[in-house]
């Protein structure tokens, strides 16, 4: 098997959310594609495979922590479409048939791709007893994120307490089922982003994650509402750090990024 490490949401190497990927003929069993996720030990691993012509997809794609399979991946799809795009396996638009339905990445001339997602309905709900203690910070406001992202999303103050947050991470998981989205406004729009966020996901074995696809189907409606602009840039401010622009488009959000293969090799067990 082909083995590709992909650093996606981002246009250098180091920099933005490591993928695995596997361009394969078909699925091995979920025990394997499991153990191969712990031995990659990023925050997901993209198992591939080319389905039939005619259909309403072109590949099959699932996705793997190193703990558990998770419903929608933002960071590993946007990889999986580089992989795809880079090497000429497949070319223009390409349909994945996923646990979160047909999602479609698009690749452009200049190396961007952007994914089609479902936007993630948002609801509102008290803020948590204990929540405050266990992210070190008092939100202003707390909203469940729906069965595909599976979050909690907080909004925090200002810019400075997401970047600075060091929260309790056992704490945390009692409190979503995959994790907890932080995030604030830009203290500064010219400097490129319009919000931050920042991600932890305790229950799927990722302390934090360095840029989360995913998050911002939720953050798109999130700041498009209080902001008033569909198109919205957002800056995820952990230690590797990387931008994700954003459209809301009703029910689907488009993600857009970049990504760098910085390691290329096979499996050899």
């Amino acid at each position: 098997m082909r083995i590709r490490i992909i650093d996606a949401f981002t246009d250098r190497p180091f920099a933005g959310n490591p993928a695995g990927v596997l361009l394969l003929d078909a699925f091995p069993d979920d025990e394997r594609m499991q153990r191969i996720a712990v031995e990659v030990n990023h925050a997901e691993t993209a198992f591939a495979h080319p389905l039939p012509e005619g259909g309403e997809a072109d590949w099959a794609l699932r996705w793997f922590t190193p703990v558990a399979e998770v419903a929608m991946c933002g960071h590993a799809t946007l990889a999986t479409a580089h992989a795809l795009a880079a090497t000429g396996t497949h070319k223009g638009p390409v349909r994945f048939a996923t646990r979160s339905g047909v999602l479609v990445a698009t690749p452009g001339e200049d190396g961007w791709i952007t994914l089609d997602f479902p936007t993630a309905p948002l609801t509102r709900v008290a803020v948590p007893d204990g929540i405050a203690e266990a992210l070190g910070a008092e939100p202003l406001s707390c909203f469940d994120t729906g069965p595909n992202v599976g979050d909690l999303l907080v909004e925090l103050p200002d810019e400075r307490t997401v970047r600075t947050l060091l929260p309790d991470l056992r704490a945390l998981g009692a409190h979503s089922a995959r994790g907890i989205i932080a995030t604030a406004r830009a203290e500064d729009p010219a400097r490129g982003h319009d919000f931050v966020s920042r991600c932890f996901f305790p229950n799927v074995g990722i302390d934090e994650d360095p840029v989360t696809g995913s998050a911002h189907t939720a953050l798109a409606p999130f700041w498009s509402e209080r902001l008033g602009r569909a198109g919205l840039t957002g800056l995820q401010a952990s230690p590797r750090s990387g931008l994700v622009r954003t459209r809301l488009l009703g029910d689907r959000t488009l993600l857009t990024g970049r990504a760098v293969t910085t390691i290329d090799g096979e499996l050899l067990v």
